[in-house]
């Protein structure tokens, strides 16, 4: 098997470069599997997969933390996110949103075609700018009925599912979608969190 690890910026990866003793780059080759750094956002993503996804991977797993809508879900937890929706790609009519695929355009959401089993489903969103607005963030609640957000997990699902490459996605939840505050963040542990699982899933992938 050959695999690819998509994740925004290397420091939601830390600990998966030291363990691996990988170069300090963007691109990583290795044997069995492949790291892409691709940078924040969805136009980030999109440039960096257009130059490196291929047919050679039998298996993309994005990677990295997101926030959650659902307080119930404690920080630092780890959720395979199953859907995943480009929650801004539309039209607005007057106070009305029309989503991308409500008016005949396409479509505005993924899936993953590989599924993780000892982590919990999650619905996600991807978005251009998280949300920090109480009112904004009761709109896109009633709209999605989202659990967690991202800023890159739809395009890694869209370019999969486009060249029918498997692809699974996998979020540590930093914090939650509320008004900002710092202070309230996990950052720390769910980079930890996810770097143990990370590393335990490429060592079990890649014997």
């Amino acid at each position: 098997m050959k695999l690819l690890v998509v994740a925004a910026t290397k420091a939601e990866l830390g600990k998966v470069f030291e363990h691996f003793n990988l170069p300090d780059k963007n691109f990583v080759q290795q044997d069995k599997f492949d790291i892409l750094i691709t940078g924040v956002g969805m136009t980030a993503t999109a440039f960096a997969l257009g130059r490196h996804l291929n047919s050679i991977y039998n298996l993309v797993v994005n990677v990295g933390i997101a926030g959650s809508f659902d307080k119930n879900i404690p920080l630092g937890s780890l959720l395979n996110i199953n859907t995943d929706t480009f929650s801004e790609l539309g039209a607005e009519n007057h106070d009305e949103f029309i989503t991308i695929d409500e008016l005949g355009f396409g479509n505005n959401t993924f899936k993953a075609t590989y599924q993780i089993v000892d982590l919990p489903i999650a619905k996600g969103i991807t978005v251009n700018k998280v949300h920090g607005n109480a009112n904004s963030i009761a709109k896109i609640e009633q709209k999605f009925n989202p659990q967690t957000e991202s800023m890159e997990g739809a395009v890694v699902f869209y370019g999969c599912n486009t060249l029918q490459i498997p692809c699974a996605q996998v979020r540590s939840i930093s914090n939650y979608v509320e008004p900002r505050n710092k202070e309230n963040w996990q950052m720390g542990l769910a980079i930890k969190n996810l770097n143990d699982w990370l590393i335990d899933f490429i060592n079990a992938k890649t014997k």
